[in-house]
């Protein structure tokens, strides 16, 4: 069998296209620059829960000839990054912050904030529509404030933190060896102002997870004072980046789809389904990365130890050997196999709930507020190879 290549360190390249589902057709994984790619569902899917693989971010900085400096060392740090007793420990530290009933709880102030968005819209043109770049006036403020209410920073903060968040989170992309100065100008700024709120919960303890976590510290449990640091910078941009491109991704997909539009607005309950679908179809996470920790036969591939391997997130999506009939995107199914964007095993993302809800209370607003909806124009976009998602957005619906 002769193996694909697919060229993810491509900056054009399209983990979406025709070409990824060519190899998907020829074969269940193919050769990248990053290691093997995972194509199908089946196996992606027992990769992901195979305890012979861990978490293969750590190697990232190192794919990329980034070996040291301050921004491989906190990278090696994060929660994406560590492994066995140190990653299970703040886990069970951070895990109490992000249980389903207090997220839940925070369903009524998620809908506010949306509406309150949408109705700083603006009114319509001459033509009878209304205009919306969505990045800059939705999604991006949306998260960001979601993410200052989570964590009990102030709601003012969070065009500073946005624009930190967001160049921070060229760690994720193909480019970061030449994004690499704005990234490490990001880290100390966002570092620097975590440290500010940490000494200030010290001397004023509030209800917030800063507090938590301090108090977890204080009381001997094992978290030093970088690890606290380390952990806030990390969830203050990974919970802002990934869900302000994944809204823009959901924008994108459901307006492809104008009959799914109008459907989610008469019927908002169905947004936890469009959730699961849009980061079914087009997930902001293009893949999952995993490393070998001993020599693994995959089905005659032989990975051996320190091999990575990447679980394609659209790929396996949209496999028709898993998802027969229903490829396509239909809100209205509820039985499909789960998609891989909030990654799998130990290291499913800690903060599922969270993007779940926050964008499950969003579209259906947005749905209704925005009746036919569409692009007004391309707009500008991230490499379809690394995280991805919107620039700019722009947006025109009737009022």
């Amino acid at each position: 069998m002769t193996v694909p290549y697919l060229d993810l360190a491509d900056t054009a390249f399209d983990v979406t296209s025709t070409q990824v589902h060519d190899a998907q057709d020829a074969s269940w994984y193919a050769e990248t620059p990053y290691g093997w790619a995972i194509l199908r569902y089946e196996e992606g899917t027992a990769l992901l829960k195979d305890r012979r693989f861990r978490q293969g971010s750590a190697q990232w900085p190192d794919q990329n000839g980034i070996h040291d400096g301050p921004w491989r060392q906190w990278w090696q740090e994060t929660l994406l990054s560590l492994e066995g007793d140190d990653h299970l420990r703040l886990r069970k530290l951070l895990g109490p912050a992000f249980r389903n009933k207090t997220i839940e709880a925070m369903r009524p102030r998620f809908q506010a904030l949306a509406n309150d968005l949408i109705d700083g819209f603006g009114a319509p043109d001459a033509d009878g529509f209304a205009r919306v770049e969505f990045v800059s006036q939705f999604a991006e403020p949306y998260a960001s404030r979601v993410l200052c209410y989570l964590l009990g920073l102030p709601d003012e903060q969070w065009p500073q933190i946005a624009h930190w968040a967001d160049d921070l989170g060229k760690s994720f992309g193909i480019r970061v060896r030449d994004d690499l100065p704005r990234i490490e100008a990001a880290l100390e700024g966002l570092t620097g102002y975590i440290e500010e709120v940490i000494a200030d919960r010290q001397r004023h303890p509030q209800d917030d997870l800063v507090t938590t976590l301090i108090q977890a510290h204080e009381a001997g449990d094992a978290l030093s004072r970088r690890e606290l640091s380390v952990a806030l910078v990390f969830l203050a941009f990974a919970g802002m980046e990934t869900t302000r491109n994944q809204l823009g991704l959901a924008l994108q997909t459901l307006l492809a789809r104008p009959d799914q539009w109008a459907l989610l607005a008469e019927r908002p309950e169905l947004g936890a389904r469009a959730v699961e679908e849009v980061m079914r179809v087009n997930p902001t996470v293009t893949w999952v990365t995993r490393e070998a920790i001993e020599d693994v036969d995959l089905n005659g591939l032989r990975v051996p130890a320190g091999g990575i391997v990447q679980v394609l997130s659209h790929a396996m999506g949209t496999d028709p050997r898993a998802m027969a009939a229903h490829v396509e995107l239909d809100i209205t199914y509820d039985d499909r196999p789960l998609h891989s964007g909030f990654g799998g095993g130990v290291h499913h993302c800690l903060g599922h709930f969270v993007a779940r809800t926050d964008m499950s209370v969003a579209l259906p607003l947005l749905a209704q507020r925005m009746p036919g909806a569409e692009p007004d124009g391309p707009g500008e976009w991230l490499p379809v190879s690394g995280n991805t998602g919107p620039v700019r957005f722009p947006i025109r619906y009737r009022v």
